[in-house]
C-alpha cells in the first residue's frame, strides 16, 4: 500500500514537472522574434546613427523588458500602461534623485529604486524593469548624467516606443498570441494588419448569428 502512494506521487509530480517545463514551440519562435527585432532596431540606432562616446540608447533595463512584453505577454506587468508609465515614472524619479542627492550613491540609489516602486504602485504602473531604470539613471555613466532630464525622452521613451510597436505587431501575428489583454486593442491591431480579413470575418459572424 505504501509503495503504491509512492508510485503515485511520483507520477503526479513527474506530470506536473513536465507540464510546468513544456514550452510551446510557436510560443518561443514568437517571443524569440519579437525581441530580437525589438531590441535589433534599438541598437541599430545606437550603433549607426549615434557617435561612439554617446551610446546610451541601448539601456539595460530594457532587456528585462523584453522578457514582459515578448515572453510574458499575458503578465499584467507587461501590459502597455505598466510599459511606458512604469519606465517613464522610475526614469523621471532616478534623474530628480541625481539632481538633488548626486552622492552618496548607498544613499540616492536605494532611494531611487524604492521611489519608483511605490510610485508605480500608486499609479497602477508597476514595471518590474522600471526599478533599474531607476537605477541607471543614478548609477549610469557620465554620458547619461549629462543627459538630465533628457534621460527621460531618449533613451527610455524613444525606446520604449520601439519596444511596444514591435510587440504590438509581433504578439499579434497569430490566433495564440494576443497582447495587450484588452481584446478591443488586439482587434484593431488585426484590423490595420489585415482589413479585408477582418471584416469578413465580422460578416461571417453576423450571417451565423
Amino acid at each position: 500500500m505504501f509503495r503504491e502512494k509512492v508510485k503515485r506521487s511520483y507520477r503526479i509530480s513527474k506530470y506536473i514537472v513536465y507540464k510546468e517545463t513544456l514550452v510551446d514551440g510557436r510560443e518561443a519562435f514568437w517571443s524569440f522574434i519579437g525581441s530580437f527585432i525589438g531590441i535589433g532596431i534599438i541598437g541599430f540606432i545606437q550603433s549607426t546613427y549615434l557617435p561612439v562616446l554617446e551610446n546610451v540608447f541601448l539601456i539595460g533595463s530594457f532587456g528585462a523588458t523584453a522578457v514582459l512584453v515578448y515572453g510574458a505577454i499575458q503578465s499584467p506587468l507587461a501590459q502597455p500602461r505598466n510599459l511606458i508609465g512604469g519606465h517613464f515614472i522610475s526614469a523621471c524619479i532616478g534623474v530628480t534623485v541625481y539632481k538633488l542627492i548626486p552622492d552618496p550613491v548607498w544613499i540616492n540609489a536605494p532611494l531611487a529604486v524604492s521611489l519608483s516602486i511605490i510610485a508605480m504602485q500608486y499609479t497602477k504602473t508597476l514595471h518590474p524593469p522600471g526599478g533599474a531604470t531607476a537605477l541607471i539613471a543614478v548609477m549610469g555613466t557620465d554620458e547619461i548624467a549629462s543627459l538630465g532630464y533628457w534621460y527621460v525622452l531618449a533613451p527610455v521613451l524613444s525606446g520604449v516606443s520601439i519596444l511596444l510597436i514591435v510587440a504590438l505587431i509581433f504578439n499579434n501575428s497569430t490566433s495564440q498570441r494576443k497582447y495587450p489583454t484588452d481584446g478591443r486593442f488586439s482587434r484593431t491591431i488585426k484590423w490595420m494588419v489585415d482589413p479585408a480579413k477582418t471584416q469578413m470575418q465580422k460578416i461571417k459572424k453576423k450571417i451565423s448569428s
